[in-house]
């Protein structure tokens, strides 16, 4: 069932854009949608495979708190692409964010993060680190109020979180499942 965009408006623009597009079903007649969109976006978690470690970082997302959802969320560290491209996002996201220096990064895949709503696509990728490689503390951009708190986990703990639903971001649950599809080894029988 084949659909046309006749038109896209845009309604509100700041953070984020709003728009209404208006489409037409294969009779013809015509119908609304909305569309969110901020960009594309990258995520990464980086993982130390020698220690069994993996950095997440810890903050509060106001629309997570506003829907009954926890004051802060577990994530792989992330943000959005900006004048670069999403590998050196990801790289300069897990500087900021969890202080780690990241040199090669696995690209797991570029899927939307939100099809329904947003035309937000995520570079999704795992890295590995070393000890060595945590250079600076992180929590994230002096003035952007990110509120960000940086935890080394051990692959085992985090596995758990995955399994008792205690890591409620989509793209960490992808990128943990897509390391232990990858990388069964670091993670407990």
């Amino acid at each position: 069932m084949p659909v046309e965009l006749r038109k896209v408006e845009t309604v509100y623009q700041g953070y984020a854009t709003l728009m209404v597009a208006t489409l037409a079903d294969d009779n013809g007649e015509t119908f609304q949608r909305e569309i969110e969109h901020h960009g594309r976006a990258v995520a990464v978690l980086p993982y130390d495979p020698e220690r069994k470690v993996a950095l997440l970082v810890s903050l509060p997302r106001p629309p997570v708190i506003w829907a009954g959802g926890p004051p802060e969320l577990a994530e792989a560290p992330a943000g959005m692409v900006e004048d670069e491209d999403p590998e050196d996002t990801a790289r300069r996201e897990a500087l900021e964010e969890a202080g780690v220096r990241l040199d090669r990064l696995d690209h797991v895949g570029s899927p939307f993060s939100t099809p329904g709503v947003s035309s937000e696509r995520i570079d999704l990728f795992l890295a590995e680190y070393r000890a060595a490689d945590r250079i600076e503390a992180g929590g994230g951009v002096e003035g952007e109020r990110e509120n960000i708190t940086v935890m080394e986990a051990p692959l085992a703990q985090v596995w758990d979180w995955v399994t008792s639903r205690r890591i409620e971001d989509l793209k960490t649950l992808a990128l943990v499942l897509a390391l232990r599809v990858r990388r069964p080894e670091l993670f407990p029988a």
